[in-house]
């Protein structure tokens, strides 16, 4: 099991209870789409599981280490072996080149592949594109580089938070594709916050919170 949640909450200070007794699991190689309405936890969630934030109670457990063990030095270090991340906003470095920011993750890894790197550049169309900066770049463009960047270092799990959100519907068909075939054929566990049914169901798995609960 890469990745196992086990009746996790979590409130933040103030405020109620966000998670309310979770549990779900993801294999290696898997997909999962955890959809749900605003406010229900999602993005709180996939933190979580990702080790970018502590939880309350309950255990989650990546890639054989408990998270309730490891303080903020450990939960990065097991980030930056293990995790990658894709988020809505892009968070594309903009003093580095496309070139440049599709290697970051990967150098920081100790994982710099040239070859995978330069076959995910193909793949994602942005072979022409490798010397601009991410303001010379579309959203659909930028986004692409944002999971090069995050698939370039092989991780176990990678995370994503509504990675199309800003797209329009052509685009955002065009880079959930693309990047569900780089998932399956890198072997990542991908870990999908959605609020598109039609990009859930393009998943393996689902997941429904509701109210802090898996409905």
């Amino acid at each position: 099991m890469l990745l196992q949640i086990e009746d996790v909450t979590k409130t933040y200070p103030g405020a109620r209870p966000v998670l309310q007794g979770v549990s779900l699991s993801l294999d290696a190689g898997q997909t999962l789409a955890l959809t749900g309405e605003s406010g229900s936890g999602k993005s709180t969630l996939l933190h979580l599981a990702g080790a970018l934030d502590s939880f309350d109670s309950g255990e989650i457990t990546l890639c054989g280490t408990p998270l309730s063990g490891l303080d903020d030095t450990g939960r990065a270090a097991l980030r930056r072996s293990r995790v990658a991340l894709v988020f809505q906003q892009f968070n594309l470095i903009p003093s580095l080149t496309v070139g440049q920011n599709l290697s970051f993750h990967a150098r920081l890894a100790g994982r710099h592949d040239p070859a995978w790197t330069h076959e995910l550049t193909d793949r994602l169309g942005l072979g022409d594109l490798t010397g601009r900066y991410p303001e010379q770049l579309s959203g659909g463009q930028q986004q692409r580089v944002a999971i090069g960047r995050a698939l370039a270092a092989r991780p176990d799990l990678l995370l994503a938070d509504e990675p199309t959100g800003n797209l329009d519907e052509t685009a955002s068909a065009a880079v959930m594709a693309l990047m569900l075939d780089l998932v399956r054929d890198s072997g990542t566990a991908l870990f999908l916050v959605t609020h598109s049914e039609r990009v859930a169901a393009r998943l393996d798995l689902r997941a429904h919170l509701r109210g802090g609960r898996i409905a």
